[in-house]
């Protein structure tokens, strides 16, 4: 993966709500692996928006996550792609890539990651921070997606090619992000 320059580049964090974690097949883990992009992204100075699936019924994002970003966005949507909602897709004016994480992968992730492509965004799904209430659904989802030309790459991969090296100022830190989340 070639990122685009921090500036343009996004975390869209989809539909990281309590009904929804608790019913994946490891809500927990995508939780904290989730964690651990948010505060990467933080880290490294990236704007991060939540988008929360009608939170009026279903509730809003977990407030432990929330809080690892303070400065975030956060948007509702009625629609499964977050690009479909206008609020959210204008939020996004000026990204050149998104990194994905969320849920649920066979549904939100999925259509989210198609439309941004079909929108001239680059796609990275970060791999450790997705999840479904059935793994075989999501794992066909994200063979398609690999074939239509999203980026499927585990968080930590990502977050060490955008510092590139260890003269970032952000390299201690992330390293010990690493270690705390191993």
């Amino acid at each position: 993966m070639t990122p685009a320059p921090p500036e343009n580049l996004l975390l869209l964090c989809l539909d990281l709500q309590p009904v929804f974690i608790r019913a994946m097949a490891d809500g927990a883990t995508v939780q904290r692996r989730c964690a651990f992009a948010i505060q990467a992204a933080v880290g490294l100075g990236l704007p991060v928006l939540f988008t929360e699936q009608v939170p009026q019924k279903l509730g809003g994002t977990a407030p432990e996550l929330l809080a690892l970003a303070p400065q975030a966005t956060v948007r509702a949507k009625e629609t499964f792609s977050a690009l479909a909602d206008d609020s959210i897709h204008s939020s996004m004016r000026g990204m050149e890539h998104l990194l994905l994480c969320g849920l649920e992968t066979p549904v939100c992730v999925y259509q989210t990651a198609l439309e941004a492509l079909s929108a001239g965004l680059e796609v990275t799904l970060l791999s450790d921070c997705i999840g479904a209430r059935r793994p075989d659904d999501a794992r066909v989802c994200l063979e398609a997606l690999a074939r239509a030309g999203v980026h499927l790459l585990p968080s930590e991969t990502v977050f060490y090619a955008l510092l590139r090296g260890v003269q970032h100022p952000f390299f201690k830190a992330y390293t010990q992000l690493v270690k705390s989340h191993g």
